[in-house]
């Protein structure tokens, strides 16, 4: 059992930083948090202090979870306008304990329109989260991203900062998170630039008809500070359930850069359908 335990380590290990060549115009949505927040009390019901909570959490073992998304989406067309487009996004989440876990949001998407390619945008990340249970929390990641559609050669981004969760319940849960993050990006036909942006991201998930359908939305707004220079991207996706792993998803998305190469559209919108594979 344990040698299966660090193999599953090894192995999140392995895909967070080999998914680290990766861009999507938007960012997948995140894994909302296992364990609800809660009052701990004793057996008499009564409310124990803060620092009885701590000494008990920290006295108590954690047995580390292992969870996961996996969903592969597109659109196939032909006839005047022949269009191929290939979706593959996942987010995994390892907690080491009741203070620290670690998660990433890998992606690839890859399209052609008439035979020309169009999408080859890969994306990942890799964030430590520090008091993840609580209802205030701490996050700090890095990001490698690189785009055929924005003609981005590489863009490298490193953040920190924290969220807070505005609900916190069973079938409801919306968050918000606030970073200061340092941005560099190579662009194939502009100058580099390298930038501080502030990001908050409002993030949400609704459960209805008994577990069987899930609405989730992500935004995304990245203003830089001491320049006009704005990226905003946001997603809502309709999740009905299949059977107790997988689902039927749909995703409208829509992504905006301020700077783009000469050629390129600011605006981006896609919709997909597709499968979703999920343990939790």
């Amino acid at each position: 059992m344990k040698n299966i335990q660090i193999l599953s380590v090894v192995s999140v290990l392995f895909f967070c930083f080999s998914s680290v060549f990766a861009q999507i115009v938007e960012q997948p949505d995140p894994l909302r948090p296992s364990t609800p927040d809660s009052v701990k009390t004793d057996s008499s019901n009564v409310a124990t202090t803060r620092k009885d909570t701590i000494k008990a959490e920290v006295a108590k073992p954690v047995t580390p979870i292992f969870r996961y998304r996996f969903t592969a989406d597109g659109t196939f067309t032909s006839g005047n306008v022949n269009r191929a487009l290939l979706q593959l996004t996942s987010a995994v989440d390892y907690q080491l304990s009741n203070y620290f876990k670690l998660s990433s949001n890998p992606s690839f998407v890859y399209g052609k329109q008439n035979g020309l390619l169009a999408e080859r945008e890969w994306f990942g990340d890799l964030r430590t989260t520090y008091r993840h249970e609580q209802r205030l929390y701490y996050l700090a990641f890095g990001s490698y991203e690189r785009s055929n559609l924005r003609q981005i050669n590489h863009r490298w981004t490193i953040a920190g900062g924290a969220g807070f969760k505005v609900l916190n319940r069973k079938r409801a849960y919306i968050s918000i998170t606030d970073v200061l993050m340092q941005e560099y990006t190579d662009f194939l036909e502009l100058d580099d630039i390298n930038i501080f942006r502030n990001s908050t991201r409002l993030y949400g998930e609704y459960v209805f008809g008994k577990d069987r359908f899930t609405v989730t939305h992500t935004a995304f707004y990245q203003p830089a500070l001491g320049q006009y220079n704005v990226r905003w991207n946001a997603s809502v996706s309709v999740q009905v359930k299949l059977t107790a792993a997988t689902s039927l998803r749909t995703t409208l998305a829509n992504a905006y850069e301020s700077l783009v190469v000469p050629g390129r559209q600011n605006n981006d919108l896609r919709f997909t359908v597709g499968l979703v594979y999920e343990k939790k």
